[in-house]
């Protein structure tokens, strides 16, 4: 095949939503449709059940959440597809941020029970600022929930985009009798089925038909006809283009734990989801089309399998053809590199890959060469935008409980933060170390796997710090007075930039006035 229909086939997306919306269930359930699984699991299980493919950190099994991003494909109808199911968990944001770095477009899954959720909104704010195209999957209508023209109204108010219903729900918990497909007129009838998939569809050229009395009942079948009636009138027809621009997002209805309206979902967003994208670097803009290779890393995870205590760099290919075995150039280190056994995934499982094309996420194995937002290209000297670190939240110093595993701790902690579960700073004199997370649990999954992967125990000191700020300045001379009169609240992040840490906003406020040759900034890509 040529690149032109290499890339055509491809289909990069992420699933997005907040905690409990059901997102790793319907990723579980695409790739079952997709033939990649036999079987799904689900997050919240029985002992003796299957757990989800996409969550196979222990820590996940046991808490029944997603703490990482994992990276799946499977082919479905001559399209390749390539998932990225986030943590929905706030105190995983910054993950989630990384990833839709690396995605062409979403699916966004709302609790038809709860609406929009304050995740939800932040996730959506991050789609607006590179305009990603969203699809919206209305979940769990087996259960009792929100009136769907209430729902659609919500998503418009609190996410600001447009939406276009193309299927409609036949009532709703108890009641709910299916789904009808407004794009091809296909009525899909529900039937509980939490593992197998489901086949029961029926076409009406024309919802006035009577058989549609019979088979879902007279009162169902009048509010179905008026709601459809309702809908057309009321919504404008659907446009790809404003789709694919971010202004409109389409929607479905279904129940992902029941396999329901995930087909149609799936059949859609083949036709409709954008291919793999142009992607800006600090030179030019990419283009996928381009014959010579690039690619971007937005994600490392050490210990992917504890056994071998292996490092996985996850890169993004954005242009031309990846060969394995081939050197290419590390841009930030000026240094070429080959690798002998690129992967691709299911969640925890591997296959070597000899060739992957713009769209795909491989696994690259790593000896400590790769952070967060280095390129790969097949020469060139450029550097891919856009993977910021936004200031942390909560700040605590790392204290180590046992002596004899200080290497073990230093290479834990080390690695934990190149993959971005957490940020570092380093804040002299003594060398400490101070971790900036968004959230309290990140601290539990540092504490559990620097002893489950390296050994290693410790503790954290609370610290009265609010913000990291990254500072600049005028002349170097303002910025070592600065660094020499604020020096026990200065830290350095693992580039060695300067964060000055604040207590609270009029804190930073005042430091400010009282320094004006100094700038501060939110994120670590201030100067792009």
């Amino acid at each position: 095949m040529t690149l032109e229909q290499e890339i055509g086939k491809r289909r990069t997306f992420g699933i997005i939503s907040h905690p409990d919306a059901g997102k790793t269930t319907l990723t579980e359930k695409l790739l079952l449709f997709g033939g990649a699984i036999q079987k799904a699991g689900t997050v919240k299980r029985n002992k003796a059940e299957k757990t989800a493919t996409s969550d196979f950190m222990e820590i996940e099994k046991q808490r029944g959440i997603s703490v990482a991003t994992s990276v799946m494909g499977f082919e479905y109808k001559d399209a390749k597809i390539n998932i990225l199911d986030t943590p929905g968990h706030k105190d995983f944001a910054e993950d989630t941020y990384r990833t839709l770095t690396a995605v062409d477009s979403v699916i966004l899954v709302i609790d038809c029970v709860k609406g929009v959720e304050e995740q939800t909104r932040k996730l959506m704010q991050v789609c607006r600022m590179r305009n990603t195209p969203v699809i919206v999957f209305i979940n769990k209508l087996d259960r009792e929930g929100k009136d769907p023209f209430d729902l659609l109204e919500e998503v418009e108010k609190e996410l600001h985009i447009s939406t276009r219903p193309l299927s409609w729900p036949i009532g709703m918990g108890d009641r709910f009798k299916g789904v009808y497909q407004l794009n091809n007129q296909v009525l899909n009838l529900y039937s509980a089925n939490k593992k197998e998939i489901a086949n029961d569809n029926i076409t009406f050229n024309d919802l006035s038909d009577p058989k549609l009395d019979e088979i879902i009942g007279e009162q169902a079948a009048d509010k179905l006809r008026e709601e459809a009636e309702l809908v057309e009138g009321v919504f404008e027809p659907f446009d790809v283009n404003l789709y694919r621009s971010g202004y409109l997002a389409p929607v479905f209805f279904g129940s992902a734990i029941n396999n329901f309206g995930i087909k149609e979902l799936l059949e859609t967003f083949i036709q409709i989801a954008p291919f793999p994208q142009a992607r800006e670097s600090d030179l030019r803009m990419i283009e996928p089309m381009e014959k010579k290779f690039t690619g971007f890393i937005f994600k490392i995870h050490a210990n992917l399998d504890p056994n071998h205590r292996d490092r996985i760099a996850f890169c993004r290919i954005t242009s031309g053809k990846f060969e394995r075995n081939t050197f290419y150039l590390h841009t930030r280190l000026n240094k070429k590199l080959k690798f002998a056994s690129p992967t691709s995934f299911m969640a925890d499982s591997k296959s070597l890959v000899e060739e992957a094309y713009p769209g795909d996420v491989i696994g690259l194995y790593d000896a400590g060469n790769f952070k967060i937002g280095d390129t790969l290209t097949e020469g060139e000297k450029l550097q891919f935008l856009g993977i910021p670190s936004f200031s942390p939240e909560i700040f605590r110093e790392l204290e180590n409980t046992d002596p004899m595993k200080t290497k073990q701790l230093e290479k834990g902690i080390m690695q934990l933060s190149d993959e971005g579960v957490a940020q570092l700073f380093i804040v002299n004199p003594g060398n400490r170390k101070v971790i900036g997370t968004v959230g309290e649990l990140q601290f539990e999954v540092i504490q559990f796997r620097l002893l489950h992967e390296y050994g290693a125990s410790c503790q954290f000191r609370g610290l009265n710090y609010s913000k990291a700020s990254w500072v600049s300045a005028e002349t170097p001379t303002d910025m070592q007075n600065f660094l020499r009169t604020q020096a026990s609240r200065i830290g350095f992040d693992k580039e060695d930039r300067p964060v000055f840490f604040s207590s609270s906003a009029w804190d930073l406020e005042y430091t400010a006035k009282q320094y004006p040759a100094i700038s501060f900034h939110d994120n670590s890509e201030w100067d792009r």
